[in-house]
Parts: C-alpha cells; structure tokens; sequence
C-alpha cells in the first residue's frame, strides 16, 4: 500500500479496496480462512446466487491477488491468499492508533467528570 500520505493508490491496491467492498467477496475470502481451499461448487452452495455471477466475484477476487486457482481434474479450487490482506492492514494501522489515542482521550475525559447522583 501506498505510505506516502498522497493519496494516490496503486491499481493494485485499488483492486483490492474494490474487492473488499462487496459482500459477497468477504464472505468468500471468509470461507476460504476458515475453510481452507474450496472448489467452486462448494463456495456456490454457500450462496444464494447463480454461479456465473459468483464466477465473475471470484474473477474479481483473483485480479486482486486476493484468491488463487488451480485446476484439480475438471474442478477449480480456489485458494485464499493473505498478502494483500496484510498491506490493507498496514494502510489502516495509522487510522487504528489515531482512534485509539482519540478514545483514550474520551476516556480520560469521562473519568475526570464528577458522577453525577442525581434525585
């Protein structure tokens, strides 16, 4: 991801910020974590979709690096892959400690305010 401060992301990481933003693509990078590799029949099952439409999700998903395939026979198995997971982590890191220190701060507030008891 992008550190300089500009503004400007890679098509890559535009790629993967898209990708992330669908539901439907969560869910199948979360099926793939927990689940480990999944044909494409497997993840369809899951969904209440028709399999093109969550072939081009799954299309989506490989232009961002976020999913791999490999053929097994006639099947696909679809595989998740982390890395670009890891590199949206590091962009929002900055964004986690500035909220962090800006809830810290609310808490010191309310601790220093008087309870009040009232009637």
């Amino acid at each position: 991801m992008n550190g300089t401060g500009t503004g400007t992301g890679t098509a890559a990481e535009d790629r993967v910020f898209a990708a992330l933003a669908n539901a439907t693509r969560r869910e199948v990078l979360r099926l793939l974590r927990e689940r480990g590799p999944q044909p494409v029949q497997a993840l369809a099952d899951h969904f209440d979709i028709r399999r093109p439409s969550l072939s081009e999700h799954l299309k989506v998903l490989r232009e961002a690096a976020l999913v791999s395939e490999r053929r097994s026979g006639r099947q696909r198995i679809y595989q998740l892959e982390a890395a670009p997971l890891a590199e949206v982590q590091d962009w929002l890191h900055p964004y986690e400690r500035f909220w962090r220190g800006r809830l810290k701060g609310l808490g010191a507030l309310l601790d220093a305010m008087p309870d009040d008891e009232g009637p």
